[in-house]
């Protein structure tokens, strides 16, 4: 049964006169004759009255209009949902991203805009490992990524990697530690023997192996005394006096108690980066957009 059927019997239903209807319509009587005619033919039922003076619906016909009308009004509803799905304002998202994410100001804003932007959108967020995130991509188990690495990460054919911001990496040390009070900006040569706290190799895919290179440049090998699954772990190890450890700027937004932050004498960076499929769902191109064109 063809919508436009439904269309032009609701419409003369409402007239009650094809001359009307063919107006209202946009078309000539005959052809909307014609149309009503295969409508009925098709139900096997005469939906209209017709006689010289007026249209009347049949009995048939009065039973027929309100399912009509419950029919082109869901499908109508389900052309709304193909265009708002299609164009990423209803769905699911899935993001993945490094424990420093969310402090990210780009990204707190992209999140933030995005819930604004896309109340329909059903948002999942997880905190998971690089190695994790590019995983559960290629799974399509989540839609992005957000990690971190000095260099772009190692992808398999599909994933793409979008750098999305810089940061310079500080030394988190507790307040009572030497190099927190030295007074000259503290080196990666200073670092040298010193008890160190990081991210497990899982958690620091990436990060950790970079900066053990500058560590191997500066002639030394690092000296990691404690492994920490999670950013909460890590600090407090860190203001427990474990050990000294380095952190992307956005981080010192933490409070801790008995942490202190310095700057490098040598600034060392690190990259954020978006990863995603190159066969990005509608709802992936929204928040890519999101992230990447603010305002």
């Amino acid at each position: 049964m063809d919508l436009r059927h439904l269309r032009y019997f609701l419409c003369v239903a409402e007239e009650m006169h094809f001359g009307r209807a063919a107006q209202r319509l946009g078309i000539s009587q005959p052809p909307l004759s014609q149309q009503i005619r295969a409508l009925e033919e098709e139900l096997g039922a005469r939906l209209f009255e017709r006689t010289s003076r007026r249209v009347t619906l049949t009995d048939v016909g009065r039973l027929f209009a309100p399912e009509a009308r419950a029919a082109l009004d869901r499908a109508e509803q389900a052309m709304q949902v193909a265009r708002q799905a299609q164009s990423g304002e209803i769905g699911r998202l899935a993001i993945g991203f490094t424990p420093s994410g969310p402090f990210v100001p780009c990204v707190a804003r992209a999140l933030y805009d995005f819930r604004q932007s896309h109340p329909g959108v059903e948002l999942s967020l997880r905190e998971w490992s690089r190695d994790e995130q590019i995983e559960g991509i290629e799974r399509r188990q989540i839609d992005i990524g957000i990690v971190r690495g000095f260099d772009p990460p190692p992808l398999p054919p599909g994933l793409v990697a979008r750098t999305l911001t810089e940061e310079e990496m500080l030394l988190a040390i507790r307040e009572d530690h030497p190099i927190a009070t030295q007074a000259g900006a503290p080196a990666i040569a200073d670092l040298k023997g010193e008890p160190m706290v990081f991210y497990n190799a899982t958690s620091g895919a990436g990060f950790n192996e970079n900066f053990f290179a500058l560590c191997n440049k500066a002639g030394f090998q690092p000296n990691i005394v404690q492994e920490a699954g999670s950013l909460a772990t890590l600090l407090g190890l860190v203001a427990a006096g474990f050990g000294a450890t380095i952190l992307a700027h956005s981080l010192t937004r933490l409070h801790v108690d008995n942490l202190v932050y310095r700057k490098l004498a040598t600034p060392v960076t690190s990259r954020l980066w978006l990863i995603h499929r190159m066969d990005m769902s509608p709802t992936t191109q929204a928040f890519r957009r999101t992230i990447l064109e603010p305002g």
